[in-house]
């Protein structure tokens, strides 16, 4: 691992010089190190834990909902389906093709930088690492300074269990990152704020290379007229309090119409004292804010409605207590952008077709959620809000489906990743055709008459 900026390029050039010289080709090389990331995992599991409750006071089981059962299942899905990934896809050639045939050839990239977010700081640095790997290219892990700990052992354990020579871990901030994005890479991968976002992608313009950026948004949980109020609040309490709302998909605000409001508010209490009992800041089973700097940001946005729920705080270590607001304004400080903490404003809407609007005024975001009983209203909602990912019923459990795409929509993202989406996007699909040498087709070419131009209508 480079400590000096200076060595950045001669590990880029020595991890192109390996996929060049064949490393990462062979199925067999894939498949080794997906299985020696899941060893890394398995064998590590306690130093895990141990890592991400120094930095964010995850309890154990947090780690295995949000990080690691995450990872487990994407390898062993791309494991199982490897072989089928890599092969050619035959396309349909016309007949002004024949006699021809057409594929699409997947291909690796070459080298990729991943930049991992503190949030997750595991399974958000590891998870694009296993189409990367599948995929066949090498990679360059930049994890997350703000998590330290945990940024300190991945960088202990990835060189113990994958290949150096096409899996290289940089740590540091800023100026590392600054440097890292110099660098010619084949693409970029990151996870965070939009406004870094925005510093990712004029680098990578530099080189002309592909981004794909996971960003994050407000994402609206819509309670719908007649829908299963208990059965949303426990849904929607897990789905904020995880992470201590430090999740890219949590809900960040509710919708509800007015008849609604207090049922919902008296549900959500209940399931907080179900989940955390009375009191949530001393709860085993409840983060903390990531450092001080979140903290004093969230602690400033309860100002932005009536606490109805929670409120307190703990300065000292760093934690808020799941906070519920209402008379919120839209154009309060709590709705500008994303809550990213355990803070959960009402709005109220009198109806779906209002919710709808509200949303699609705003920013596409990253995840949506509606709960509701109603067919024709999940039709609705699903044809009208743009959205990275939408959720019915639940929040956040999209997540555990390897088949489906995660990834964000204009100012939430760009491209998907997990399962067959992940491997694709990490590979350039090579657009093939072959054509036979017999029979030759005189019509295409010169001299042109009206005959041949029938001909080619005919063919085309």
């Amino acid at each position: 691992m480079p400590t000096d900026t200076s060595q950045y390029s001669n590990m880029l050039a020595e991890l192109r010089a390996h996929f060049n010289g064949g490393l990462t080709r062979p199925l067999g090389w894939r498949r080794e190190q997906l299985a020696a990331l899941s060893r890394l995992l398995e064998e590590n599991e306690g130093r895990l834990n141990e890592a991400l409750a120094e930095d964010l006071g995850k309890p154990p089981q947090e780690v295995l909902l949000g990080e690691t059962a995450l990872l487990f299942s994407e390898i062993d899905h791309a494991r199982r389906h490897l072989k089928s990934w890599t092969k050619r896809r035959r396309v349909r050639t016309p007949m002004v093709g024949k006699p021809g045939r057409s594929w699409v050839q997947p291909e690796p990239y070459g080298v990729v930088l991943i930049i991992g977010a503190w949030n997750y700081p595991v399974q958000l640095l590891l998870s694009p690492l296993i189409p990367a790997l599948a995929a066949g290219n090498c990679a360059v892990l930049k994890p997350s300074e703000i998590a330290a700990a945990t940024s300190r052992l991945l960088a202990e354990l990835i060189p113990k269990y994958l290949d150096e020579r096409a899996v290289r871990v940089v740590e540091g901030a800023v100026e590392e990152t600054t440097e890292l994005l110099k660098q010619h890479f084949d693409h970029i991968f990151y996870t965070g704020g939009a406004a870094v976002g925005r510093i990712i992608m004029r680098a990578a313009a530099e080189h002309l290379t592909p981004v794909t950026l996971e960003l994050g948004g407000k994402s609206p949980c819509v309670i719908d007229a007649g829908a299963d109020i208990e059965s949303a609040a426990r849904r929607l309490t897990w789905g904020k309090c995880l992470n201590a709302g430090q999740t890219c998909i949590a809900p960040d605000y509710v919708l509800v119409t007015p008849s609604e409001r207090d049922k919902l508010i008296g549900a959500i209490e209940h399931e907080l004292f179900e989940m955390y009992g009375s009191n949530r800041l001393e709860s085993s089973d409840y983060c903390k804010i990531i450092n001080r700097r979140h903290f004093d940001r969230l602690r400033n946005l309860l100002d932005s409605g009536r606490v109805v729920i929670g409120g307190k705080v703990d300065e000292e270590n760093c934690r808020i207590e799941p906070t519920v607001m209402t008379e919120v304004a839209p154009d309060s400080a709590v709705m500008q952008e994303e809550i990213f903490g355990p803070i959960l404003p009402i709005l109220e809407v009198e109806n779906l077709d209002e919710a709808i609007a509200f949303i699609r005024q705003r920013d596409k975001p990253l995840s949506s959620y509606l709960f509701t009983r109603s067919g024709e209203s999940e039709q609705r909602f699903a044809e009208l809000v743009s959205t990275g990912n939408l959720c019915i019923n639940d929040t956040l459990m999209f997540m555990s489906v390897p088949d489906l795409p995660f990834g964000g929509v204009g100012m939430s993202g760009m491209g998907q990743y997990h399962g067959k989406a992940g491997f694709d996007r990490l590979s350039h699909l090579k657009a093939v055709m072959k054509r036979g040498r017999f029979p030759e087709i005189p019509v295409r070419f010169p001299p042109y008459s009206r005959f041949k131009m029938r001909l080619l209508k005919w063919f085309s």
